[in-house]
């Protein structure tokens, strides 16, 4: 019933910048505390960033904060992933997900999440 779908993935070089965008449909208006997930190929799925429900809280994985800002727009039921300073470990399918639960401050497990897009391909090249 819930759609996720993400959408500005690509393949930049190293240093450039992406902005990507998970357009929410649905019973949901996109109120609802997001993350955003990336998952390389032969590695585990990790978590990238979360956003709750009014955009009041973020989260990021220590590794990558200061290179995202996650941000939402919930009149146009879309989470947005901005991605700055590419280098080429950040190559990955990016997933965007949602919480049912509304109280949530944007958790950084994945099982947390009900809801989960088909990914967008990320594709830094040196």
């Amino acid at each position: 019933q819930v759609q996720l779908v993400e959408s500005g993935g690509g393949f930049v070089q190293a240093g450039e910048s992406l902005r990507l965008s998970c357009a929410v449909s649905g019973r949901t208006v996109s109120r609802y505390p997001m993350g955003w997930f990336r998952q390389a190929p032969g590695k585990e799925r990790e978590f990238v960033a979360a956003i709750s429900w009014n955009g009041g809280t973020t989260n990021y994985a220590d590794s990558l904060k200061g290179r995202l800002t996650i941000s939402r727009d919930n009149a146009k039921n879309t989470v947005y992933l901005q991605m700055n300073s590419l280098k080429p470990e950040d190559t990955a399918v990016y997933y965007c997900a949602l919480d049912i639960d509304l109280y949530g401050a944007g958790s950084i497990r994945g099982n947390d999440y009900d809801y989960w897009g088909q990914g967008t391909q990320v594709t830094v090249s040196s």
